[in-house]
């Protein structure tokens, strides 16, 4: 049959390892098993896929065990043994995490693979062949998918079923977000990819990702704005956002300093929300003094571990301790001096 072991390097720098033939001059793949990031894990690989094509070829197997060393190297880290089981145990995440009720395969098939190698759309089609990927679609095919996810709002979907997830032991009760940059090596901009503040220091077009993930780490939300938009101001659409679409009432937002000022810690209290935001010892009380000032905290003067507060219009409850004010008041995390 012309069967051999064929060698690549991926884009992430392993190296997959993958059995083949060769007819007339035109090599094809016949089976990925794996791909190997030191040497320890390229000779389990190899070895495996001889085995292979000893099977294939019905010839008798060598006894690899008895050539090898009573102590075998240490790995730095697990080997894919191969492509077809990590594709069904990713397949398996992915339902029990409820996405297959965007009811696509190829926006399926699209996820995976960026989670096995994160590439270009285009790329992707190399990432399915090497894992050996069955009824892989086309290129056209993504593109149309593509466009029916914006379409047919499948974000909604995915972030329903992220929160249900989230929420199966349990309400939500704390929320943490931030924001980073992704820049594009484009001349021009557009609507979107535009210069800004980049975290990179870099001048090229960029768009802001603002992530909202719950107090594990789990994802809930992942919005994208225009690369010149101030942190600051994407903190509020997000939480507008995710609180419409699941009717979160009693969240506390955890932010760093990025998304501190006075005028979003005001709009935070208004629009029903606790929080806790991280600032640098200097500026954390000139930061949060309007917001202090808004909400009526001062000081405790009891000295009994308890804080007092003004009565104000819309609420009169006492905060719990000294060392957090009320959800309407907002809390300060500081880092030691």
């Amino acid at each position: 049959m012309g069967l051999f072991v064929r060698k690549v390097r991926t884009g992430s720098g392993a190296t997959a390892v993958q059995i083949a033939r060769t007819k007339r001059g035109v090599q094809t793949i016949l089976e990925h098993l794996g791909s190997a990031h030191d040497d320890a894990q390229l000779a389990a690989l190899v070895a495996i896929a001889r085995e292979r094509i000893a099977e294939m070829n019905g010839q008798e197997q060598l006894d690899l065990d008895a050539l090898a060393p009573a102590s075998p190297p240490q790995s730095s880290g697990p080997i894919v043994t191969g492509s077809r089981l990590l594709w069904d145990v990713l397949e398996d995440a992915y339902a029990r995490l409820g996405f297959d009720g965007v009811g696509n395969d190829t926006f399926k098939k699209l996820v995976l693979a960026r989670v096995v190698e994160p590439t270009s759309k285009a790329d992707t089609l190399r990432v399915w062949d090497e894992l050996g990927v069955p009824g892989a679609p086309s290129l056209s095919t993504v593109w149309r998918t593509l466009a029916r996810s914006v379409e047919q709002d499948w974000r909604s979907k995915i972030a329903a079923a992220a929160s249900a997830h989230a929420t199966r032991s349990g309400p939500l009760t704390v929320v943490l977000y931030d924001v980073t940059t992704l820049s594009f090596e484009a001349e021009r901009e557009d609507k979107l990819r535009r210069v800004g503040m980049s975290k990179e220091r870099r001048v090229d077009p960029q768009i802001l990702v603002g992530l909202l993930v719950d107090q594990g780490g789990f994802p809930l939300e992942v919005h994208e704005f225009a690369g010149n938009r101030g942190e600051t101001l994407t903190l509020l659409p997000v939480l507008d956002q995710f609180r419409e679409r699941h009717s979160a009432t009693e969240v506390v937002v955890v932010a760093d300093a990025g998304m501190l000022s006075a005028a979003n810690l005001n709009r935070l209290e208004d629009a029903g929300f606790g929080f806790i935001v991280g600032s640098r010892t200097s500026s954390a009380p000139y930061d949060l003094a309007e917001s202090r000032r808004r909400s009526g905290w001062r000081r405790p003067t009891c000295g009994r571990g308890r804080c007092s507060r003004r009565p104000r219009t819309r609420s009169t409850r006492t905060s719990p301790s000294c060392s957090a004010l009320s959800r309407s008041a907002g809390t300060s995390t500081r880092p030691p001096a």
